[in-house]
């Protein structure tokens, strides 16, 4: 089978997607590139002034639909919560290391930095935990790829940056991290370290070779994550942070952790909280999050919007983790 990949142009973009299209390649299917490029590669404003969440993607589902390429390899956490009408996430591989990391001058942890450092980052979510540990940094707003986001520590324009480590990996630039933080410090976005694999919901036979690619537990986890984000997002520009864990308890029962953080970019206002529950209860767990966050406060910098129903989001083991292309769904 002949697989045509949409990707964006960035090191990132194309790394991961050639990692995807190799694990193609050695099951025997041919696999081409195609660059594309998005609003968020061309557009050098904050990401919420351009809509935030979905600039990354909105070209390549395009082109998706379009039927100008077969398969697209997103970062998940840049994919909007709702689905696509017409395209189905048809794989969610093994996340990589999900948390944030700093890479700053001189070998210095987040805590070595001296009052008045200059922080680099373009995410309201990051500057907002940054904020709120009262370090005395002074966070600045940054765009650009990840080389050029650290050049910005080199040169001496900031004194550091927040980046996520998964990117870092991905791309071979993991000496170059100073600290990896703990998500007590900083929970990281909704999905961030897993990728997602999006194809046309009728390429019954390129969702069939995906299948395989699939990772359980990591897609309950991010589902977890998403359905937070979904029960939030309406008519929210705040801050947030989520990381679900899949525990096996001693009965070998799988249970997920989930854990949330929402606050005011000026780092005023945060509130943490988390639940547990069994794996088969993922999307309902992410909506009774959200919806413990906003009855502790959150609601004070979120405007209140209707939390998707439960059933928006599959409930079921077999849901979650479809073992067949024909069962699949976004």
């Amino acid at each position: 089978m002949m697989v045509r990949l949409g990707t964006r142009r960035s090191a990132l973009a194309t790394t991961q997607s050639e990692s995807v299209a190799q694990l193609l390649r050695d099951r025997g299917h041919e696999v081409e590139l195609v660059m594309i490029t998005t609003e968020g590669d061309t557009n050098r404003g904050p990401l919420e002034t351009m809509g935030g969440t979905g600039v990354f993607a909105a070209a390549i589902r395009h082109a998706l639909l379009a039927g100008e390429v077969d398969l697209a390899v997103h970062s998940l956490k840049d994919l909007p919560v709702q689905p696509e009408p017409g395209l189905v996430l048809a794989a969610i591989p093994s996340r990589e290391d999900p948390r944030d990391a700093i890479v700053a001058r001189d070998g210095l942890t987040l805590a070595e930095l001296p009052q008045d450092a200059v922080v680099g980052t373009g995410s309201p979510r990051r500057a907002a935990q940054l904020n709120a540990l009262g370090l005395g940094l002074a966070v600045r707003g940054i765009r650009g790829n990840i080389d050029t986001r650290m050049s910005l520590v080199t040169s001496g324009t900031v004194d550091a940056v927040v980046l996520a480590r998964a990117g870092l990996a991905r791309i071979g630039r993991t000496a170059a991290i100073t600290e990896v933080l703990d998500p007590l410090q900083m929970l990281p976005a909704p999905g961030q370290g897993a990728l997602a694999l999006e194809v046309r919901e009728d390429a019954t036979e390129l969702r069939a070779a995906l299948a395989p690619l699939d990772d359980p537990d990591t897609r309950a986890a991010v589902t977890a994550e998403r359905a937070l984000l979904g029960a939030l997002e309406a008519g929210c520009s705040s801050p947030i942070g989520a990381l679900a864990e899949v525990v096996e308890e001693l009965d070998g029962s799988l249970m997920i952790s989930l854990r949330a953080f929402v606050g005011s970019k000026d780092g005023g206002f945060e509130l943490r909280r988390s639940v547990t529950g069994p794996i088969e209860a993922a999307p309902r767990l992410g909506i009774e999050l959200a919806q413990l966050l906003l009855q502790d406060g959150a609601a004070d910098v979120i405007p209140p919007g209707a939390p998707p129903k439960p059933d928006a989001f599959p409930t079921h083991p077999e849901d979650l983790v479809p073992t067949n292309a024909a069962e699949r769904e976004s």
